[in-house]
């Protein structure tokens, strides 16, 4: 990334956490500063984020797919799976999407994944 992309960044990371200190329950400054952290490479407060935003809005497989994502930039592949089987029971139907994901690489090297995954083709 260059410096003013970074710049740019930082400025919408404090925006969001200021707006967060006033409604810490706001939704979409939740996600885009979830978004956000993991661009910044900040993946354990990602997490925290994906975590919050699932408790908020447990029946959003978006939500839940991006907590799977979080947990496999961590490399937690059990919890990762375990979010990304809930997303998809919740509606989440990008299925090509999660095969090119580079957030999901390590949840892709998992057998229990390309088992899951050989699954939801055939269906």
């Amino acid at each position: 990334m260059v410096k003013k992309d970074l710049e740019n960044i930082d400025f919408e990371i404090n925006f969001c956490e200021g707006l967060l200190q006033k409604n810490p329950d706001f939704v979409e400054a939740l996600t885009l500063l979830g978004e956000l952290y993991t661009r910044k490479g900040f993946y354990d407060k990602g997490l925290m984020i994906d975590k919050k935003l699932a408790c908020l809005q447990p029946e959003n497989g978006v939500v839940f797919y991006n907590l799977a994502c979080s947990y496999s930039l961590l490399g937690d592949l059990e919890n990762s799976f375990q979010a990304l089987k809930k997303a998809i029971d919740l509606g989440y139907d990008e299925l090509a999407y999660m095969l090119v994901d580079e957030d999901l690489k390590n949840l892709r090297q998992d057998k229990r994944f390309q088992e899951y995954f050989s699954s939801l083709e055939q269906k």
